[in-house]
């Protein structure tokens, strides 16, 4: 049997599971796939699917985008955009519209500099500068990241917490 051209996958897959110190056969029984067929991936007799790939990726916890790429079925510059993509949303520091404002003017930049965007995400955007005056609207309105106003949480004090006033 020839060996197919998926980059340098099997041996990848093959340098990770020895660094997670697990058997052909332990990392099979993990990702759910027959020992044979994840022999022949490590040895570069078959291709396997992306749902393999995610499979495989689980059991040795690692990007499963990053197989998506060493396999060729996706394109480096796209699993960036993925990973940068997910970082932003599972931020948890951030509410869920400081994400979407976040991903619009990530998406701005990147069509500034000549590069397709993932599809809309529903929101009307144009650009940084819009981004900019959502959140200067926000702010002069009192209302605060959640777009909840001032009395959402209570008074404020002259130094601006949110702490009780000290009683007289």
């Amino acid at each position: 049997m020839a060996s197919l051209n998926v980059g340098n996958l099997g041996e990848y897959l093959r340098e990770q599971r020895r660094t997670a110190q697990l058997s052909l056969r332990q990392l099979a029984d993990a990702a759910g796939v027959s020992n044979p067929y994840l022999s022949q991936i490590e040895r570069g007799l078959r291709k396997p699917s992306a749902e393999v790939l995610q499979q495989v990726a689980k059991a040795l916890r690692i990007s499963a985008e990053t197989l998506y790429v060493r396999a060729g079925i996706l394109d480096e510059r796209e699993r960036e955009e993925l990973e940068t993509r997910a970082v932003i949303l599972a931020d948890p520091s951030i509410n869920e519209r400081q994400k979407n404002v976040l991903l619009q003017i990530y998406d701005s930049f990147r069509r500034e500099n000549g590069f397709d965007v993932a599809p809309d995400t529903g929101a009307e955007f144009h650009g940084v500068a819009d981004a900019e005056s959502r959140i200067d609207a926000d702010a002069e309105s009192g209302a605060d990241a959640d777009g909840a106003g001032p009395d959402a949480r209570g008074p404020r004090t002259a130094g601006g917490s949110d702490a009780d006033p000290p009683a007289n």
